[in-house]
């Protein structure tokens, strides 16, 4: 398997800190996203390390909710979790620039993730990383070129 790490950058004209607070808002996922419709936080939970939050999916195929971990709320630096806990990266991270922000998004299939997919798919488990792998190669520039949009609109 190839391409199980992905990122991708765009330059936003904003700080650092007002994207952060943009991305770091889970509730607004399904502005910019092409396939994660919704998001929402556990009861009392929020922009956080350790915080938990619901996102559903939606492909013209099917529809799922996967859970996910902040592992890195770092204001104008870097959002990010795992889906599952331990299965795959995503994350936001923010570098200051001349022109306001250069924001990178990056996904990673981890081997917890791979493991898992194997055990639930069986002998559909290459197709189904495939079809995630693809997914994610072709949304990240999406989600980027949307996020840069809501950000300069303010």
């Amino acid at each position: 398997m190839e391409n199980l790490a992905y990122s991708s950058s765009v330059v936003v004209r904003a700080t650092p800190e007002a994207v952060y607070d943009l991305v770091s808002d889970v509730t607004r996922t399904g502005e910019w996203s092409p396939q994660c419709r919704a998001c929402w936080w556990d009861e009392g939970d929020g922009a956080r390390v350790g915080a938990w939050f619901t996102g559903r999916n939606e492909t013209p195929a099917r529809t799922w909710e996967t859970r996910s971990q902040v592992v890195a709320a770092d204001r104008g630096r870097e959002f990010a979790w795992l889906v599952g806990g331990r299965l795959v990266r995503w994350s936001f991270a923010m570098e200051p620039v001349d022109e306001g922000t250069r924001l990178t998004e990056s996904w990673e299939f981890l081997p917890d993730g791979i493991a898992f997919f194997h055990e639930r798919y069986g002998d559909a488990a290459e197709e189904q990383i495939a079809d995630r792998t693809r997914a994610a190669h072709a949304g990240i520039p999406q989600t980027l070129d949307a996020i840069r949009r809501i950000a300069e609109a303010g």
